[in-house]
Formats: structure tokens, sequence, C-alpha cells
């Protein structure tokens, strides 16, 4: 049959080439469950010239054709054998009726307007069967065999879908591909770096049991030469003591025996006893009781050298114990805080020494100013010491007690009457309530621990955070996350309760 050339729009004037959900009617993959926009126009369509029917009638297979297509076909098919152009069903000429159903169909289509029918040709209102490769672009049949595209490459469109589909899926490939390579890199930079740490850390732990390992040696060693030498020193003190008693009881024998000597004496007759008064006082005069020294002054001095030593030894052992946890918290980027306490802020309940260092309370409240800065309902007092940036630290020693509080607050809190214990009161601690330890999050966070007797608080006011550790054990209690400090002043906090012996704060 005859095809009417139409005038074909250039390239960059057809269609675009269709996303997958508008060339779904067309894939080869689609579903056929459901009837879609796409596969009513196929069956709209004459596949003989590929465009929508025209006065559409069917042969004895069911298949429908545009009348005028089908006689044409007839026509060159002579009055031999006629078989459907789409299954080769025989049928005989003239033997085909009018389906006005689908002529119906057909016109409601076309009612849609040009290039509003999905997957048509907006120029011809023909099936997009193909796709131009340079342009990027669906046309159809009738494009295909204009003159101006007779020099462009063209596939069918299931090969450029499959093409596209084949084009994705190896881009998508190559996206996974280098997230893997991504991830593999980043774990095997995590190995190395994690390694390293292990070195560090395994040689910081050889390094420290060799260290503390040569103190306990020394210390061991100095302990052995001091009670070596106290040793000495006790048995020189034995002996002395031991000659001088020896001595002592020497002289109170021969003394004893001269006032038994007398005691007889007198009581014989006086002509008597008087031939012998001269000799026995002679004798007395010549063994007159000496008393011995009370000690070699040699051993006196040694005797004081040792409690001067032992009066050392134990300063020098008190300030390694007190130095050692701040010059590691100091190497850990922690600044040793001298914190002392306010005494405007002291509940009346709380006595403060002088040091301003020590706080206890007692069951008397004392006459103070009623002041807005004074705690009134709580037994609080805040430090002294303010601090908005940098890392601090500081230790409170709670001697004993089961209510206690340690910890920050921010200075614009609440003092007066009733206050929430937590963030939201501005305060943020660890709290112990009879056996009961908890962290005074919102809600409260209870705490497995042993009644700590010195608490480390470690303030880092860049990273909003604090931190408890158990000064004695060096062992962590609880940290307040990053952020969870305000960006405005803070100071250290205690509450002291009832029956409470004296808090004590440390460097």
């Amino acid at each position: 049959m005859g095809i009417v050339e139409a005038t074909c729009r250039e390239p960059a004037q057809a269609r675009a080439w269709p996303s997958k959900d508008q060339r779904a009617d067309t894939h080869p993959t689609a579903m056929a469950s459901r009837a879609t926009p796409g596969e009513l126009q196929e069956e709209a369509t004459c596949s003989l010239c590929l465009g929508y029917l025209m006065e559409p009638v069917t042969i004895a297979c069911g298949h429908n054709f545009c009348r005028a297509c089908l006689t044409g076909h007839c026509e060159e098919r002579g009055a031999g054998g006629l078989t459907c152009p789409q299954c080769r069903a025989p049928f005989q000429k003239g033997q085909f009726k009018p389906n006005t159903q689908l002529n119906n169909i057909v016109q409601k289509l076309r009612q849609l307007g040009p290039g509003q029918g999905e997957g048509l040709c907006e120029g011809h209102q023909k099936r997009l069967k193909l796709f131009y490769e340079d342009y990027g672009a669906a046309v159809c049949l009738v494009c295909e065999k204009s003159r101006d595209h007779k020099s462009h490459r063209v596939v069918p469109m299931e090969e450029a879908a499959a093409q596209e589909d084949q084009e994705q899926f190896e881009a998508h490939v190559k996206m996974l591909r280098e997230e893997r390579e991504k991830l593999l890199g980043w774990k095997a930079t995590g190995e190395e770096k994690s390694q390293e740490y292990l070195k560090q850390t395994r040689a910081a732990w050889q390094k420290i049991v060799a260290e503390f390992q040569q103190q306990r040696h020394f210390l061991e060693e100095q302990e052995r030469l001091l009670l070596a030498q106290l040793q000495k020193l006790d048995e020189e003190l034995v002996t002395h003591q031991t000659e001088r008693g020896r001595k002592l009881a020497e002289q109170i024998s021969c003394l004893s025996e001269q006032i038994g000597e007398l005691e007889g004496k007198c009581q014989k007759p006086a002509s008597e006893s008087q031939q012998d008064i001269g000799s026995t006082l002679s004798r007395r005069e010549e063994g007159q009781a000496q008393q011995p020294e009370e000690m070699a002054p040699d051993l006196e001095e040694r005797v004081r050298d040792f409690s001067q030593q032992t009066a050392v030894l134990s300063k020098s052992l008190r300030a390694f114990r007190d130095t050692l946890p701040a010059a590691l918290a100091a190497q850990r980027g922690y600044n040793p805080a001298d914190v002392t306490l306010d005494p405007d802020t002291a509940h009346p309940n709380l006595v403060l020494w002088d040091d301003g260092k020590s706080v206890k309370w007692e069951h008397a409240e004392q006459p103070l100013p009623d002041t807005p800065e004074r705690f009134d309902s709580w037994f609080c007092v805040l430090g002294r010491e303010g601090f908005t940036a940098g890392r601090h630290c500081w230790e409170v020693e709670l001697r004993n007690g089961e209510h206690w509080g340690v910890g920050v607050a921010k200075e614009s809190m609440n003092r007066r009457g009733e206050f929430s214990r937590s963030p939201q009161g501005g305060i943020w601690a660890v709290w112990r309530y009879n056996e009961r330890f908890l962290a005074l999050t919102d809600p409260e966070t209870p705490l497995q621990l042993t009644a700590p007797s010195r608490i480390r608080v470690c303030l880092d006011c860049d990273r909003g955070q604090v931190t408890f550790i158990d000064a004695t054990a060096e062992a962590p209690i609880f940290t307040f996350p990053p952020g969870s400090l305000p960006g405005e002043r803070i100071r250290p906090w205690l509450m002291v309760g009832w029956a409470v012996f004296p808090f004590k704060l440390h460097p």
C-alpha cells in the first residue's frame, strides 16, 4: 500500500526520550495485568500504517485494521489466498465488518490532542518505535523515512531502552564500586590507626607497669633500709636501757644492804654502835648513789633524726599522693583548679572553714544576711571561682555522710525556694541519698557505685561537658555529654546533707 509522506520536524523538536514509566507500554518487561494508556493506544493502532485506526474493521481472526489499509492489502495480494497481516490466519476478501465500539475508543484517544497520547509521535500520531542515538530522541517510522534523517543512526526502542538500562546499571555498579573502595579505604585507614593506637596503649601499659614496679622496688628498698636502721637503733636502746637498769639495780642492792646493816646496829647498845658508826658512814660516802645517764647523746640524736625522717617521709608520700592525680589530669588537658567556697552563697546551716575549702552541716542556723545570692531551701554552696572557657578539674573529699551532692551549676540558677535538681534547674551533678547513687539527669539516672571518698570533677567548658571520676579508684562515675552545659559562667556546686562530716576541696 502507498504511504502518505508528511514533513517531519527536526530531531531537536522531536519528542524527548521517554522515561521508564513513559515507555513501560513498549518495554518487553511491562506488566500485562494492568491496562495502561500505552496499551490502549496499541489496541487503537493499525499494524499496517502504525497510525490510529481509521474506520476500523475486524476480520475473522479478531484483529483490527483501517478499512483503507486492509482494502489496499487485499488489492496487493490479489484474488489469491489472503492471510491476516498479524497472525497469518486466512480470511476471505470482503469478509470483514466495522468495529463501532473500537472506533469510539479511537475517537476519544484522538481528543487527547497531538502529543498527549502516551508513546506517540507529536507530528504523525504514530507509535514511537525508534530512537535516534545521535540526538537522544524517540521517533516513529514515518520520521525515520524522512529525507532529513536518512544519515541518522536509529535503533529499535527496545534496544535503546535495554542500552539505557545497561548504561544505568553500569553507572550504578561503578558508583557502588567507588563507594566500596571508599569504605575499604576508610577501613584500612581505621585499622591502621587502631593498630597504631593499640601499639601506643600497650607501650603505655608496659611503661606504667615498669614505672610503678620500679617505684615499688625503690620504696621497698627504702623501707628495708629505714626499718633495718630502726631495728639497730631499737636494739641499742634496749641494750642501753638494760645496762642502765643493771647499774641502778646494783646501787639499789648496795643501799639495801647498808640500810639493813644500819638498822641492825641501831638495835645494839650505844657503846657498841658507836664503835662502828664512823666506818659505816665513811662507806656510805664512798658508795653514794649516782644517776646513770638517761640516754647516750648519740642515741638521742639518732632518735630525733628518725622522727624527722618519718615526718619528711609522711609529708613526701602525702604530697605525691595528692599531686599525682592532679598532674595526670593536667596531662589529659585539664588544669587543676584551686577552688574555694563562697560564703555569700552558703545556706545558713552550713559552716565554712577559714581556708574556704571545707564545709560542714550543723543543726543550728547561723545569723547570716538573707541575700538573693544565698541558698535558703537546700543545704547548698557555690564555689567562688567561675569558668567560661577551658578545661578544669578539682576534687571533693567527702569524708562521710549518706546525703550529699557534688557537681557544677550555672551562675544564674535560682537559689531561693525549691528548684529542680537537674540540668533544667541549672545543676549537673551526682547525688547520694542513703544507699542510692544518682546522676541528676531528667529523669534521674541510677548509678551502680560504691560509696566514693573522693570525687574528681572534670569540667570542659569548650565542649559543654562535665565528667565525674572516683579519684581513689580512678574509675569513671558519670559523664554529662558534650553540649549539656549552657554557654554561661559555670561554678562548682555542693549539697551538704544533715549528719555529714566536713567536705573538703582539693585542686
